[in-house]
Order: structure tokens, then sequence, then C-alpha cells
């Protein structure tokens, strides 16, 4: 009965919608209709503008003046139904980012979903990526892409964030700017661009910036180092080059959850029980890459990617030494080293048989890891310090997925768009750390081994222009996850050895939806139901170790609707609404006991809403307001516990300068208006005796102000 009443809300409200937007076309003039730039979208290879894409595809494009400290993609990403992008004021371990649920399990860094900077992935083979290594002082815009159009991207694509940051335009210019605020923030950046001088002579944008904190909560200081450079050539054969070169460092401290009764006691604290391990984690990324874009004629076009990448890391966890006397036990520094590398080559061929487009391609991505564990303490008994080695392996991933994407526009207003990938991933591990018997005759024996996924990904969409500002559509595509190596690294049992039993996911896609551009604005709907067999969830959190395993069935299904409309001159606003229906549909056992099916997956917040209203002229002042609404979201598998539902507010308030050369632009900007205790993310399945420690306090009250100067020549 409950999927019955579902299904009977969706079509209701599906109809519903349909009827206002097509009210609303004939309620103006047509000569009063929104004239938005048709802008193609780039993450769904349609050639389509956003409002005739049959997929769930959001814009964000960059603020044209600085409102925020510029640090965390939460400052840009905002209101985009069923994306969840949590701060957990901590920069050890990135934000916490989920699209209709996937990835919600994720206790640092982003899981299941795909992610890439100027075409460039910034998601592992495995399907294991960070956000940190993307530049906001040079980001032009983002695409988000929910539903199952992202299959399109193989493997753990549950959706797909794609970053593009600018190109140099016109004159030469410098940026300097400086941002402050709360809890001793501050960031200082520096942005050189520039046009091409003469044909066949690049364009450039340079950027760097420094970043360091106190934290909001104690011993959760951070600093970070960014750079990024883009030259990009338009060559006189109509083709063009993109390089970019990134770099990032940070070195942060690990402040890690409490439990609720800490929580309510003082929210900026840390456990008292890990303040000796000194929990932190350093992070040193360089990367570069190349696009290359080649119209062969008006019919046929050649694009080629390629990069090159190193990560390094060491984290110091919250281990306790007696946990790791265990001869088996990986010890509580990790420490890696990372090389990965890909590329990526497609054709596209428009109108080779007639309102027709295809495009075929090979994107083959590879990593290569020197693993390593040691104790977290010295022969001293301190805490907090590299000691004895405990953990030495290689790690190998490689993968070389085909693909193939066609769009035939069989009637005037019908299209249908298929697609077919075959994503697989490969992985090996060679264990070099052996040991002979302890005191109890337990052996840590060779732990090497291999294995791989494979899965055939189809996706289809059937798509009608039922009017030139209203367009339905329906689709379905075949989903695929695979673990990811760390994810792996530990099996539920306690045992030595890789946990290689854990299978990938599998999952059936559904979606229909609606998008109107019209005078009341731009609107878009859709509706969705997602079934997944072998999902990937966490089954137990100790001591900052995860280990995960499979549960049979889950389902997901919601709707989503955005709204956004220039009111008036300047005048701009923005709304969004979700629900999302996350369960499990089978019985199943966790480290906490026996989860019944109906169970929500933990994490994910059934309810989001968001509203924005500004004024955003070119120049002179601005000033925009904000709020955000967030359901309860559950801890473990057994909804024994959950972050309270919350509301907060934002302010910003600022003026912008032209003056011939110059450019001037000031803002100030302030938090959680009202001062909310509540929690920003929870970490799942914790279960740290004698209590969870689940959750991650949100800040409170916050301010950041800054100034920036720009200088053309």
């Amino acid at each position: 009965m409950r999927n019955l009443h579902v299904h009977v809300t969706l079509k209701s409200t599906l109809l519903l919608l349909t009827a206002c937007i097509c009210q609303s076309l004939y309620a103006e003039d047509d000569s009063t209709v929104q004239d938005l730039p048709a802008i193609k979208v780039e993450a769904t290879h349609t050639g389509t503008s956003y409002a005739k894409t049959p997929a769930s595809i959001f814009r964000v494009d960059a603020p044209k003046q600085q409102d925020n400290i510029g640090v965390n993609l939460t400052e840009v990403v905002k209101g985009i139904p069923s994306l969840q992008l949590n701060n957990r004021e901590n920069y050890a371990q990135d934000l916490q980012l989920s699209m209709r649920g996937f990835g919600a399990r994720s206790t640092f860094g982003v899981r299941g979903i795909r992610l890439y900077v100027d075409g460039i992935p910034a998601t592992m083979p495995d399907g294991q990526g960070q956000t940190s290594n993307i530049d906001l002082k040079s980001l032009d815009h983002l695409e988000v892409l929910t539903g199952p159009f992202s299959s399109l991207y193989g493997n753990s694509s549950g959706g797909a964030i794609l970053a593009t940051t600018k190109e140099g335009q016109g004159r030469d210019s410098v940026t300097m700017g400086y941002s402050g605020g709360s809890d001793q923030r501050s960031n200082s950046s520096i942005v050189l661009q520039g046009g091409a001088h003469a044909e066949n002579e690049p364009s450039y944008v340079i950027s760097s910036s420094y970043f360091d904190t106190d934290g909001y909560r104690d011993h959760s200081a951070a600093d970070k180092v960014l750079n990024n450079a883009k030259l990009t050539w338009n060559l006189s054969d109509g083709s063009k080059v993109n390089w970019v070169t990134n770099y990032v460092k940070i070195n942060a401290d690990d402040p890690m959850g409490l439990t609720r009764a800490l929580w309510e006691q003082n929210p900026k604290q840390i456990d008292p029980k890990i303040a000796p391990y000194n929990t932190r984690k350093e992070i040193e990324q360089t990367q570069t890459g190349v696009t290359w874009t080649k119209p062969l004629d008006d019919h046929n076009e050649l694009y080629a990617m390629t990069y090159v990448g190193n990560r390094h890391v060491t984290q110091y966890q919250s281990i306790p030494k007696s946990t790791q006397t265990n001869v088996n036990n990986a010890g509580g520094v990790i420490d890696f080293d990372r090389n990965y590398y890909g590329a990526d080559f497609r054709w596209t061929g428009t109108d080779l048989l007639p309102n027709t487009r295809v495009s075929a391609g090979v994107a083959l991505d590879a990593m290569d890891e020197d693993r390593k564990g040691y104790e977290n303490y010295d022969a001293a008994g301190n805490y907090g310090v590299k000691g004895n080695l405990r953990r030495n392996e290689d790690n190998t991933l490689w993968n070389i997925d085909p693909y193939l994407q066609a769009s035939w526009q069989f009637l005037p207003t019908w299209r249908l768009d298929m697609g077919v990938r075959y994503s697989n991933v490969h992985y090996k591990s060679k264990d070099h750390y052996t040991s002979a018997p302890d005191k109890y005759g337990t052996v840590n024996g060779d732990d090497s081994g291999k294995t791989e996924y494979s899965k055939t990904l189809p996706s289809a969409t059937l798509s009608w222009q039922i009017l030139p500002e209203l367009l339905a559509y329906a689709s379905y595509a075949k989903g695929f996850e695979t673990p990811t190596f760390t994810e792996m690294a530990y099996r539920p049992d306690g045992a030595a050895g890789f946990n290689f039993d854990l299978k990938p996911s599998s999952s059936d896609n559904y979606e229909v939806g609606l998008k109107s551009e019209n005078p009341w604005g731009y609107f878009t709907l859709a509706a969705f139901q997602i079934h997944t067999k072998n999902d990937i969830v966490s089954y137990a959190m100790v001591n900052g170790r995860a280990t995960y395993q499979n549960v049979d069935q889950t389902q997901r299904q919601g709707i989503e609707f955005s709204w956004n409309k220039n009111l008036w001159r300047d005048l701009k606003a923005q709304a969004s609404y979700s629900h999302l229906d996350a369960t499990f549909d089978t019985d199943f056992t966790s480290s906490s006991g026996t989860v019944k099916k109906g169970n929500s997956i933990p994490g994910i917040a059934k309810n989001q809403a968001f509203a924005r209203l500004a004024w955003q002229p070119e120049t002179g002042a601005f000033a925009g307001i904000e709020a955000r609404y967030m359901d309860k979201i559950y801890v473990d598998d057994q909804n024994s516990d959950a972050a309270p539902s919350y509301a907060v507010t934002a302010i910003d308030v600022g003026y912008k300068w032209k003056m011939q050369d110059w450019a001037i632009n000031t803002y100030a900007r302030v938090d959680n208006l009202f001062d909310r205790n509540y929690i920003g993310s929870v970490i799942v399945n914790d279960t740290t005796k004698p209590d969870g420690r689940y959750f991650e306090p949100a800040e409170g009250r916050n301010w950041s102000a800054g100034l920036s100067i720009t200088k053309q020549f």
C-alpha cells in the first residue's frame, strides 16, 4: 500500500504541475517570455540547452560578485534538489556529498558520485573522489547531473558534478583578495588572467590562494594552499586546447564525531578519549591534464583528454593501542602515495543520418598506490606519532570503458536518446608485510589478491516537446557501483586480508520529468524510483575504521522541484524542494543486530527545501537572503537515533565598483543568523563503545567579510 500511495502521489503531482505550467504559458503575451542565453549543456553530450535537455541537470554559475569566503563548494552549490552537500566543519575529511541517497554512507571524501574539473576526473577508477582541488577563485560554472543520464559516466555515477574554471578573456588583469571571519578564518588570493594577444597564442588564468582557520570546534585547525593554472589555445584550424595544472596541500586536525550527550553538553569540544591521539591528516596532490577538441567538418568532431597526477596522504587515527596489539591490525597511521593517470577519446557526428547525433568513445583510468600502515605510538608510549610498520602493500586499479551515445529527433516534437557503456574495474593488491607467529600463535600471512567487476550499462530517454515552452521526458538506466579500495581494506569479521567478498551494487533507475521556461520563470519537476541490488552499506565504524557489507535490496523514490525567476530588473528568486524516501527493502544483519525491511537508509534526509532572494546588479550595491531546511537524518541502520531537522538562514550584503581599469568588490555575510545548534552531518553506523560518535556539529552564528581589487593593464 505504501508504494501504491507514493505512485499515486507522484502522478497527481505531475498532473497538477503540468496544469499550472500550461496555464502560465498563456498568462502573458509571448513577447514577455524571459529571454535567457541558449547555453548548451556539456555533461550530457546532447548539444541541447538546459530547458530542452531531458534530464535532471542544473547549472550553477560562479557569483559575479564575491559574497562568501571562497573555500568550500557549499558556498556555491545551493538549492539543487536531492543533493545533500554538508560541511562537516572538518577539513581532514572533506565535504559530505550525496545525490538521491548515493554516497550517503561515506565517512570521508566522496563515494558513488563522479567528479570532474575541466574534463579531468577528480574521482579514482574505484569511485573514490574529493572536492578539495576545486578552485572557487577561478571557477566559471558547475553542472550538477542527477538521475539516469549520469550512468553514461560508468562506475559509481549515482550523479555527477562537472566543474569548469574560467578561460582568460580581454586585457591582462590581476585580482588580489582577502577575506576573514569567525574562528580566525582568513583566505588570501591572487588571480592573473588575460586573453590571447595574437592568433594561436594562449589565453591564461592563474590562481593561487592560502586559507587557514583555528576551526569552529576544538582541535579542528586547518590550512590549505591551492594553485590552479589554465592555458587555452583557440587555434586557426578550429581546434581548441586546454592545459590545466592544479596543486593542493592541506594540513588539518581531525576533531572526529561526538556522542549525543557530548554534543548537547558542548558542540565545540572533541571526545576527551581521543584527545591524546592528536588525530589529523596531511594531504598533498599535484595533477595536470590536457583536453583537445577538433571539428573535422560541419558534421564530425574529435575530443581527447589525458591527465596524470600524484596524491600523498598521511592520516593519524585514534586506534587504541590495545586494538593494535593484534598482529593482523594495520596500525593507527595511514600513509599512502598514489599515482593516477588516464585518457578519454571521443568522436561525435551530427546529421550523418537525418536528425541524429552520435558519440562513441573509450575512457581509460588507472591508479598505482603504495600504501603503508604504522602504529600511532612510539616505544615510550606516546600517542599521535608514527611508530613501527604494520602494513605494506602495492595496490593497482584500472578500467577501460567503451561507450556509445545517440540522439534521434524522429518526429518534430519527439526525440529518443540512448546510450550504452561497458564499465569494468580491475583490482590487484600485493602484500609485502608478513610476520612470524606472535605469543598467541597468530600469523600475519600474505593478504595479496585480485578481483574484477564489470557491467553493461544501457540507458534510454524519450522526450516530448509538448509546447515550445514545455518539455516532458521519461528515462531508464542501469547503474553500477563498485566498492572502493578503502571500503575493501578491512573485513567485517575482523580477519586479516582484503574484503574481496564485497560485491558491486547495481541499480535500475526510472525518472519522469517536466521542464518549462515561461513568463513565470524556469521550472523543473522530476519523479524517480531506484531499485538497488547488493547496495554497499556501512557495517560498522569503530575508532575511525570503517567496514562495509552488501544489502540484498534497497529502494529510493521521490520527487524534486526547482524554480528560478528574474522578478524585476536585478531581483532574482530561487526555490527548490525534494522528497526522498530511501529504505531497506529486505531484512539483514548488521553489527547492531537485525535490521528490518522498511527502515530508512541512514545519512539521508527525507525532505529538503531551499529559497533565496537576491538583488544582483552588475555593479553597485548587492544583497541576498537565503533559508535552508533539512529533515532529520538517521545515524544507523536500526534508526536508533537521528540528527534533528533544522532550518538556517543567511544574509549577505556588498558593493561592487567599476572605474575605468579598476574594480573593487566588498562584502559581508552572516551564516546561521539565528544561531541554531544543529548537526551538519553524521558518521553513519559508528559503533564506538559505549555510545556511537555519530554527530558532527555545524557552526553556530558566524560571519565573514572581504575585499578584492582588480586592475586591468
